[in-house]
């Protein structure tokens, strides 16, 4: 899963002798959240360094926009649980995930994203990576969190029920992605439930 762009702001810009991996990360986070292509050689010099350097730091192109997806998804899921006012167990998981879910398909960047390069977005989000894995960490957590309180009862491992989770999630939301119209967002959602044995209420959004 990717990201919204909803109150969140790109790091601040490093350069010079403090140019790190993570100021490579910011320029490029200031790019997609402004809507703009990433083109690796202005994004290497903006940082002041040359294309074999910024290569070393962050690999290719979609290596980078891997990585970008998947802080922005950190900071969705953040949003998201920030949000959530649900007490605890199955309900929470779910409207955590409704609240993700919709601020990702509403979000303008990957849109923007989405509209000009689409194969790529299909290899970024829907094959097993660095978006995925950050995704289903942040179920993960949820899951052992409220097993850990005895609000959830699991049936299976947290970090194998959180990848089902979000391999399920991302086909319905990514829908269009896969020839179909609009995201299916409440049928993903309908589908956590029944998995965590829960009778789903839509979330306040």
């Amino acid at each position: 899963m990717a990201t919204s762009d909803v109150n969140f702001e790109a790091p601040p810009k490093r350069l010079g002798t403090s140019l790190t991996r993570d100021a490579v990360l910011a320029a490029a986070t200031r790019e997609y959240l402004a809507g703009r292509p990433l083109d690796m050689s202005a994004l290497a010099t903006e940082v002041g360094i040359g294309r074999s350097t910024l290569y070393r730091l962050v690999g290719a192109r979609e290596d980078l926009l891997s990585v970008v997806l998947g802080e922005a998804a950190d900071r969705t899921f953040a949003y998201a649980r920030k949000h959530t006012t649900a007490p605890g167990g199955a309900e929470r998981i779910v409207e955590v995930m409704d609240r993700f879910m919709h601020a990702v398909a509403e979000a303008r960047p990957l849109q923007e994203l989405s509209r000009r390069e689409p194969l790529v977005i299909v290899r970024i989000l829907l094959v097993p990576g660095p978006v995925e894995k950050v995704s289903g960490r942040n179920v993960a957590a949820m899951l052992a969190e409220e097993e850990a309180a005895g609000r959830l009862e699991l049936s299976l491992p947290p970090d194998v029920l959180g990848l089902a989770i979000i391999r399920m999630c991302d086909a319905h939301l990514y829908a269009p992605l896969l020839g179909r119209t609009d995201p299916e967002i409440d049928t993903g959602l309908d589908l956590v439930a029944a998995l965590l044995g829960h009778t789903r209420r839509p979330a306040t959004k």
